[in-house]
This record gives C-alpha cells, sequence and structure tokens, in this order.
C-alpha cells in the first residue's frame, strides 16, 4: 500500500513540475497561444495564423528596438500566418518604425509590417504597411474578414523609416527620405474597423519552412488629432489599377490638386492636367513633363487622346470670357485648333473612326450631349432631356455612346446609339453614378460612384470606383477612396486592356 501512495506522489509531483515547466516557456507551446506580458509599447505578443515554428520577440529598452521572429506560409489571400507584437487601442492613430532585416533572408517577399488590425484571427479585416525583403513596400488591405487581400504599391522602395496613419476609416502609408522627413507614400484605403482594435508590429517568412527576423527600432506609437480642411495640405496621387487583382500602384504623388489621367497608346506613359497644362509621366513614375498647347494654358480635366495617337484633344478655358472650348493640338505639342465655336464645351468622347467628338454643351441653361466632327463644323444634340447629361464616351465598335443621366432623379449610367435613337438606362440602384469608361475590348465598364446623398461630381469625397460587365450587368467594387472630381473625368484604360489610371486625393496634416 505504502510504495503504491509513493508512486502515486511521484506522478502529482511530474504533472506539476511539467506544467510548471510549460507556463515558463521551457516545453513547447500550443500553437497560437498568445502572451499578454508588456513588451515596451506593447500588451502582447503571439502568433496570428497557422505557423510550423513559434516567433518570439525581444526588447531592448534602451535602444527602444524589438527583434521579431517569425515563420508563416504568407500575409495575403483569405488568411495570415505571422509573429505579432500588439495592443489594444481605440480612436486614430499613427505607428512609426525604423525596419530592418536581420541576414539576407530565404525568400524576397518575406515581410516586415506596421499593422492596424481588427482581431487576431488569422483572416481578419486589416491594414499594414508591408516591408518586403526585395524593398517593395506596400500598404497591403484586407477590408473585411475572410476576404482577399489587395495592396498599393508604392513608388520608393527600401525606406528606412515608415508610417501607418488611421484617420477615421482612412489608412495611408508615409515613408521617409534619407534625411528622415517622411512623404506621403501613395493612396488611401478606407476601412470600416470597430474599436477597440489591434495595432503593432510584425514578421512573416512567406515561406512555412522557415523563421525570419527583423528588427524595430525608434518605435513611435500615439493618437492622432482630428484635422480639419483648413488645417490640412491635399496630396494628389496618380494611381494605376491592375482589374484582375485590383491591386494598385503609385506613379506619382505631389502636395497639390492634379486631375483626370488619360493613357497614352504607347503603354508608357500618362497625361493629366495641373495649374491649368497638361503634362505627361512615365507609367513607372519620375517628373512630369508640360506638353506646349500654345495659349490654351487653362486646360480643365476634359481632355484625351485621338485613337490614332498623333493628336490630343483638350477643353480650355483661356478664350471667350473663359468658358471652355474644345481645341485639338498635336500629341507631342503644338497650336491649338478650335473645334467648337459655342461654350462653355467639354470634351469626353473620340469616335473610334477619328473623325467625331463627342461633348457636353450648356446651351439654354440645359446640360446635354452633342457630337461635332473633328475636322470642324456644326454641332449635332443627342439628347434633350430635362436635367444634367454628362460624360459621353464611345463604345470601341462605335455603336454607342455611354453617358451619365440624372433625367430619372439622380445619376446613373445610360447608353446610346451613336445616332442619338434608343436611350436606356444601364445601372439601376440607388447611389449617384458618373463618368462610364469602356475597356477596349468592349466587355466591361468602370465608373465612378458617389453616395446617394451626393450632388454633383464635387471633389473630396468618399467615394468607388466600380466595374460592371457588360455582358451580365454584374457589379463590383475596385476601390474605395477620397476622390470625386478629377479622379476618372475621362478615358484612362490601358490599351491592353488590363489596367486603367485614376487620382486619389488625402487631406494630410499640415
Amino acid at each position: 500500500m505504502g510504495r503504491m501512495k509513493n508512486v502515486w506522489l511521484m506522478a502529482l509531483a511530474c504533472v506539476f513540475v511539467l506544467g510548471f515547466a510549460a507556463r515558463k516557456g521551457a516545453w513547447p507551446q500550443p500553437e497560437n497561444v498568445t502572451a499578454e506580458t508588456p513588451i515596451g509599447l506593447f500588451e502582447g505578443h503571439g502568433d496570428v495564423g497557422a505557423v510550423l515554428h513559434a516567433g518570439s520577440v525581444e526588447y531592448d529598452a534602451g535602444k527602444r528596438s524589438y527583434t521579431i521572429s517569425g515563420s508563416g506560409e504568407n500575409m495575403w489571400l483569405a488568411t495570415d500566418g505571422f509573429q505579432f507584437v500588439w495592443k489594444k487601442v481605440s480612436g486614430d492613430v499613427t505607428l512609426t518604425a525604423d525596419i530592418s532585416f536581420v541576414g539576407k533572408g530565404v525568400n524576397e517577399h518575406r515581410k516586415a509590417v506596421l499593422i492596424v488590425r481588427q482581431s487576431l484571427d488569422a483572416d481578419s479585416a486589416y491594414a499594414d504597411v508591408a516591408l518586403h525583403g526585395s524593398g517593395l513596400t506596400s500598404l497591403q488591405f484586407r477590408e473585411e474578414k475572410g476576404v482577399a487581400t489587395h495592396e498599393i504599391q508604392a513608388s520608393v522602395s527600401a525606406p528606412k523609416r515608415l508610417r501607418i496613419e488611421k484617420r477615421g476609416a482612412y489608412f495611408t502609408m508615409s515613408l521617409a527620405d534619407a534625411d528622415g522627413k517622411f512623404h506621403l507614400a501613395g493612396g488611401s484605403t478606407r476601412i470600416a474597423l470597430k474599436e477597440p482594435f489591434y495595432v503593432g508590429i510584425g514578421v512573416c517568412s512567406h515561406d512555412k519552412d522557415v523563421v525570419e527576423k527583423a528588427v524595430f527600432s525608434n518605435v513611435e506609437l500615439k493618437g492622432a488629432a482630428p484635422v480639419t480642411a483648413a488645417q490640412s495640405i491635399l496630396y494628389s496621387t496618380l494611381e494605376t489599377i491592375t482589374v484582375a487583382s485590383t491591386d494598385r500602384r503609385v506613379v506619382y504623388v505631389a502636395p497639390e490638386r492634379f486631375e483626370a489621367p488619360n493613357w497614352m497608346p504607347d503603354g508608357k506613359n500618362l497625361l493629366f492636367n495641373r495649374n491649368g497644362r497638361i503634362e505627361k509621366i512615365a507609367v513607372t513614375g519620375g517628373t512630369p513633363q508640360i506638353i506646349d498647347t500654345g495659349f490654351a494654358i487653362r486646360c480643365n480635366n476634359d481632355h484625351g487622346i485621338s485613337p490614332d495617337g498623333t493628336q490630343m484633344v483638350i477643353s480650355d478655358q483661356s478664350q471667350d470670357e473663359h468658358r471652355s472650348l474644345i481645341y485639338i493640338v498635336p500629341i507631342d505639342g503644338g497650336a491649338p485648333r478650335r473645334i467648337t465655336q459655342k461654350s462653355p464645351s467639354y470634351w469626353h468622347g473620340w469616335s473610334p473612326d477619328g473623325k467625331t467628338l463627342a461633348f457636353v454643351g450648356q446651351r439654354n441653361e440645359e446640360f446635354d450631349i452633342y457630337t461635332i466632327p473633328a475636322a470642324g463644323g456644326e454641332e449635332t444634340r443627342l439628347t434633350t432631356a430635362k436635367g444634367l447629361d454628362d460624360g459621353p464616351e464611345y463604345s470601341p465598335d462605335g455603336k454607342y455612346i455611354y453617358f451619365n443621366s440624372e433625367r430619372t432623379g439622380h445619376m446613373q449610367i445610360w447608353r446610346m446609339q451613336a445616332d442619338g435613337s434608343e436611350q436606356e438606362q444601364v445601372t439601376f440602384d440607388d447611389f449617384n453614378n458618373w463618368f462610364p469608361h469602356i475597356s477596349p475590348d468592349g466587355q466591361q465598364m468602370v465608373f465612378l460612384t458617389y453616395d446617394a446623398s451626393v450632388t454633383g461630381h464635387p471633389e473630396n469625397k468618399d467615394v468607388m470606383l466600380r466595374l460592371m460587365s457588360l455582358k451580365d450587368k454584374k457589379i463590383s467594387v475596385l476601390a474605395k477612396l477620397f476622390g470625386g472630381q478629377g479622379t476618372i473625368n475621362v478615358p484612362s484604360w490601358s490599351r491592353d486592356g488590363r489596367q486603367f489610371a485614376f487620382v486619389s486625393y488625402q487631406l494630410v496634416a499640415n
């Protein structure tokens, strides 16, 4: 009996020792256990999602640095796997850090991130600023739980210091140059997170069999005070978006307003307007160049390129009481040739055969759709309905003109035969839809969407870029952004139909 009692006591002792060792970390922990222990600015850490190798964090209080080891197959698609050092917060925040990887690394897509996340679930909604091992830097985001991740790629590679900022539902990325001064790095995205949420830093190896390491130093986590329009600077970002993936890439950012990109036929350059001039920039970025348009130095955002790529059409307000008139200019610049005699006239479409222009004209206090020969001549009125008709654009086969009209009470997309006959409604919803742009193959239509409460097409509003399949009329959201007037007023599809260009805007604290 005594012998059995001793065995029983020894078993209890083993259980106690094993349990104590597990709590102290001497034995492997169950997958995804989160340790809620203060670590510098943060409250806890742990692996998010399924990882084969447990991550870890080391904190150096003197240097305010965190060395994070993380595994995980990826932070992409619908689920993530990474080591996360976090704090639960509410309100608007900014998180800033210097980031450097340790060692050469196995996969160039390994990621070190500044992240704002709804939960610790692997498929949580989130936004992060991700520095990749290759130097690629992007604002990644998953708008809702369980949906696919997308990104906005910065034009800057391998920055040393990075920042993510949350203001309301908008998330932005800023990167510091060599002198340590931060610059807005691109477009923003809109995600509705519930309070409280998680903010922190993390590492993903992008290889389930590997552990990678990165150092986050000079880490700052701050609340962000509200910013009014009077206290802010408007930034414009020229972006391209790949339709198949809805991933975005930044081409050019500037602290002023510019508008309305056109994609040039060579596929290598974009046009846009700023301060009354038309400018050209490479799709890969760089410094824009002003195109000579002669006396026409008050160009607005209604401009485009001829089907054969040899001419440019502009709408300019330099003449006739500074009301918009339409002119044609050689594609590389030159003297403008006047097309419309009456004003105001705002160009929007060029027929595929190059012979006819479609435009919006205000005549007798009514805005309607007109056409006019590209060689000049008499204008022809195509719409007569009460209310604003705007944004006419030809289908690639020349059969239809698509446009937007408020004849039903709020703005919807319509189309008609090229001669103005058979006018029919295309979109039917509770939004206000503007500026239809038809893909080169005629199968899809991109357009700008405002909330139902918005009148006209003003600037600086919450808007969406949406895509309709013209075959089955199904609509999907491509991007949620801050924009409106100037975002996508004119045709901006690439000639291969894979991408289009647009402008987003941000109000940045002064």
